[in-house]
């Protein structure tokens, strides 16, 4: 654990240096904060991790929350190792149940909500969210490119990532699938139609979604960031396949998909120059962001490798405007917001992801705000109300707390000259 509060330190000494005394030890705080309240090893060595005030594991945010210690894993093997440990838990969640979104820490029998269709004891909610697949593998990736170790990718791992190959083609025909989602009597944004298999959709070369990265029900089935980073996962799983499981069926099965993927989005999630957040390939389009991740504005970090580097410009422009419905102006803040939380509302991680997509002096000055809208908590919220940020909701929410520093940190690095100009 030493080296583990050395290398806190160490980052958050350089913000204190750019950003402030407050910002760097607001940043030291839910550095230490994550390890120490968030994540239980259990007795088969692997990481459950919370998301702050809901006890269940989230594969979205398990990974998010772990981001900004990735840029400390070459020099602090004990961070390493809890990563290792954290991905071994995802993929063991994945092998289990790869449609379910969250998990219990065991077969506890807790669930959101007891009415759902689906009562696994280990599962606490069973919405399929593409990302719910791709977030596992970008974390597995990004901890064998940085550490050079291939600990993480067992044969469990190999099997669940044919799985995740599987089953991402398969939603490319949704209605041939088996899922199903009901909540009895829940809003539309909580449960799915037409008997739980979602609103109607044609055959795209996209694959389906059922839910939102926020955890509200797809509009149209075919959400365009959710293809875009499962796109980018799938080149992932190609080069784990190719280099680690010398799998050369799995690799070209990965990378055909993936091709398939961003010809589907070029085709038909492209609609004035911009890209659409969600479709059905019928003629349904939904042009909006929201906050939640992945989102529209956050590809350049999650999908850069199949982005469309000038539309994606020109839907940045788009989303960070009046034109998108979620996007909202108050005397304090300005910034993206989610149909998830009340109008009005700004999300912290939004702001963030506006810096890290953004210039450097969007980064400091975005960096600065979500310092000053954490209405004296030294906490990150899930959203704030935009005319006065002691209105928010969920008082402690670990993937806002890591954005935030994220940010701080590419702040550091911006100011030590260790990004390069935009």
């Amino acid at each position: 654990m030493a080296a583990v509060n050395e290398a806190i330190g160490a980052a958050a000494a350089r913000v204190r240096a750019v950003a402030g005394v407050r910002i760097g030890q607001m940043v030291e705080a839910a550095l230490l904060r994550t390890l120490r309240d968030t994540v239980t090893i259990g007795e088969d060595g692997t990481a459950f991790v919370i998301t702050g005030d809901i006890p269940a594991m989230w594969l979205r945010d398990s990974t998010t929350q772990l981001t900004p210690y990735l840029r400390f894993l070459g020099e602090c093997p004990p961070l390493a190792g809890l990563v290792t440990a954290v991905v071994r838990r995802q993929f063991a969640c994945l092998a289990h149940d790869p449609y379910a979104n969250a998990f219990n820490d065991g077969p506890t029998g807790a669930h959101y909500e007891p009415g759902d269709l689906c009562d696994d004891p280990h599962v606490w909610e069973q919405k399929y969210e593409v990302d719910s697949l791709a977030y596992p593998v970008t974390l597995a990736h990004r901890l064998w490119r940085a550490t050079g170790s291939a600990e993480a990718f067992d044969t469990r791992a190999h099997r669940v990532l044919r799985t995740i190959v599987a089953q991402l083609r398969l939603e490319q025909r949704h209605d041939e699938s088996p899922y199903r989602f009901e909540r009895p009597g829940a809003i539309p944004t909580e449960t799915l139609a037409r008997g739980g298999r979602g609103t109607p959709v044609a055959v795209t070369g996209m694959t389906w979604s059922g839910f939102r990265p926020s955890d509200d029900a797809c509009t149209y089935g075919y959400n365009i960031p959710a293809n875009l980073f499962a796109a980018q996962a799938l080149l992932a799983i190609a080069e784990i396949a190719d280099e680690v499981y010398r799998d050369p069926v799995l690799a070209r099965d990965a990378r055909a998909l993936s091709g398939e993927l961003v010809d589907g989005v070029k085709a038909h999630g492209i609609v004035d120059g911009t890209y659409a957040y969600e479709v059905d390939g019928l003629g349904g389009v939904l042009r909006m962001d929201d906050a939640n991740t992945p989102s529209l504005l956050s590809l350049p970090l999650l999908a850069p490798d199949v982005l469309d580097a000038d539309v994606w410009r020109a839907t940045r422009a788009f989303v960070l405007s009046d034109r998108n419905p979620y996007y909202f102006r108050g005397r304090v803040a300005s910034g993206i917001g989610s149909p998830h939380t009340k109008p009005g509302r700004v999300w912290p991680i939004a702001l963030a992801v506006e810096g890290l997509t953004g210039t450097p002096a969007d980064r400091h000055r975005l960096l600065h705000l979500l310092a000053d809208t954490d209405a004296g908590t030294g906490r990150l919220h899930e959203s704030f109300d935009a005319s006065d940020p002691s209105s928010f909701s969920r008082p402690w929410f670990s993937w806002a707390d890591a954005m935030f520093c994220e940010l701080a940190l590419t702040v550091a690095d911006d100011a030590e000259g260790l990004n390069p100009a935009p």
